[in-house]
């Protein structure tokens, strides 16, 4: 794959943008925090739980994840906004002229770098619950059952937000814009949805009022609650009301919140000038 005769690869392109990334100071703080936090909140949430009856350590793995997502999320951005922030894209462009390549390449090199992040959030996550469940003389048994697939969820649920975060960012091309839209989507929202169904009740004990159907439904379909199926236990129930997409289906959803944004910048960076 080359560009107009200019003798520009694809995979040169991709090793430009991933010593960009991995060249910025703020790539490693938010990696650092991120996995920091991460263990963190799962050892406090550990902790805290550890004397309920009837405790599961593995209960607490997925505590730390509300926090920990804002890592990705921000790099991702910072990543998608980063050449317009800086100006950088009218070089970045007359060295690469087929401009797709650019954000197809920051997206591979995005992914490089989040996997292995989400891997260090999730063994800091693991690692975490193993003091509480040695006072309570509990094993932590990290292949039996579903556990396995649910560490790989929330692998692929912090990488996913990595690269949903990056597909915003290169269609808004603004940082502070791009922060409000993917954190309104993931965190805030789901928090006003929440609060909504619980003012508004239920009319009868056990049922599901239309307003907490639609709130339910919305939750789940939003990047961080299709997402969230991901990590969830095989024999988890859906949310009342709310779409029985299970984790194909809500992996789907989740995916489909990267590709289209990421699907628009490409089409709005061909057809629109840069500016």
């Amino acid at each position: 794959m080359s560009g107009r005769g200019r003798g520009v690869t694809f995979a040169g392109v991709v090793a430009g943008e991933w010593g960009k990334l991995t060249g910025l100071r703020s790539t490693w703080w938010a990696a650092l925090v991120s996995v920091v936090v991460s263990g963190a909140l799962t050892y406090v949430s550990a902790e805290a739980s550890s004397g309920d009856p009837g405790y599961e350590p593995l209960g607490d793995l997925t505590a730390g994840l509300v926090l920990t997502q804002l890592g990705p999320l921000v790099l991702g951005v910072l990543v998608g906004t980063g050449e317009f922030s800086t100006g950088g894209f009218r070089s970045a462009f007359v060295a690469v002229p087929r401009r797709w390549l650019v954000p197809a390449a920051q997206a591979v090199a995005v992914a490089g770098f989040a996997l292995p992040l989400a891997v260090g959030c999730v063994a800091a996550a693991v690692l975490a619950v193993f003091p509480a469940a040695s006072s309570r003389g509990l094993p932590v048994d990290l292949g039996g059952g579903s556990v396995p697939w649910e560490l790989a969820g929330m692998v692929v649920f912090l990488t996913g937000l990595a690269l949903f975060g990056f597909a915003v960012g290169a269609l808004v091309r603004r940082v502070v814009p791009a922060l409000v839209v993917v954190c309104c989507l993931t965190l805030v929202l789901p928090v006003v949805l929440t609060l909504a169904v619980e003012s508004g009740g239920a009319a009868f004990a056990g049922e599901v009022t239309p307003q907490e159907r639609a709130a339910n439904t919305v939750m789940t379909l939003l990047p961080s609650g299709a997402g969230g199926l991901l990590v969830m236990p095989s024999d988890a129930l859906p949310v009342a009301g709310g779409p029985d997409l299970g984790a194909v289906g809500g992996g789907l959803v989740f995916a489909a919140w990267a590709l289209v944004p990421f699907g628009a910048a490409v089409v709005r960076l061909r057809l629109r000038d840069v500016t």
